[in-house]
């Protein structure tokens, strides 16, 4: 564990440096237990990968005593955590009407398009990090046969729900914005929703799997093709 300041009312915390389901783990579970351990005095936690920021009320505390009591919380917990995370699915309509760079990235691994939505709905991903935006949860790890750099020139306009492939993670787009991660179908499910409670269907440590749906059943699950 290393811990560092990172504001002045906010430290970071690193529990590891690889990308792994048992580091995302322990991720998830330190966070419950600093936001136990800090009550009131916390005003935000942003998990990612192998780290959590722990951003605290500067008029109530500081970091001598925020650092001395996330010590404290985190020396109970046990070497080798394995939570599980709660299993979401998400339904997907992989198409080439939705994904514009199914068929190629299907090219590229030397398989059919049907094999790439085999693959990529028949493996369990972990939700290792979210951001850029609200709710665009970083998803890995990606089946090798399937992985594909990011596109050498980003698309200005993504629709939200596209499910997409950037290397070895996978993500849904929560809202229209540019990006360059390569698109394969899309998912009806809002991904961030402000008024919804909680308002992302997911959260750090958990498990996500991808469900083919027909077009019929993406449109009555309120997909959109616009």
């Amino acid at each position: 564990m290393e811990l560092h300041a990172a504001g002045e009312n906010a430290l970071i915390l690193y529990l590891g440096h690889d990308t792994s389901p048992a580091i995302a783990a322990r991720v998830q579970a330190a966070g419950t237990a600093i936001a136990a351990a800090l009550g009131s005095d916390l005003i935000d936690l942003v998990p990612s990968y192998a780290s959590i920021l722990v951003i605290y009320d500067p008029l109530k505390t500081d970091h001598l005593d925020v650092g001395r009591r996330l010590r404290a919380a985190l020396a109970g917990l046990p070497p080798g955590v394995d939570l599980e995370g709660r299993s979401v699915i998400l339904p997907v309509y992989y198409s080439a009407e939705t994904g514009a760079d199914l068929e190629a990235l299907a090219a590229r691994a030397g398989i059919s398009i049907e094999e790439v939505i085999s693959i990529h709905s028949g493996t369990e991903y972990r939700v290792y990090a979210i951001g850029f935006a609200p709710g665009f949860a970083y998803l890995g790890q990606v089946d090798e046969r399937i992985a594909a750099p990011r596109l050498a020139t980003p698309r200005l306009k993504v629709p939200r729900g596209a499910v997409a492939i950037a290397d070895r993670q996978t993500a849904v787009y929560p809202a229209v914005s540019p990006g360059g991660w390569n698109l394969i179908g899309r998912c009806p499910t809002r991904m961030f929703d402000p008024h919804a409670t909680p308002p992302m269907p997911v959260a750090v440590g958990d498990r996500v799997r991808f469900e083919p749906v027909s077009r019929a059943r993406f449109l009555a699950l309120g997909g959109e093709l616009a």
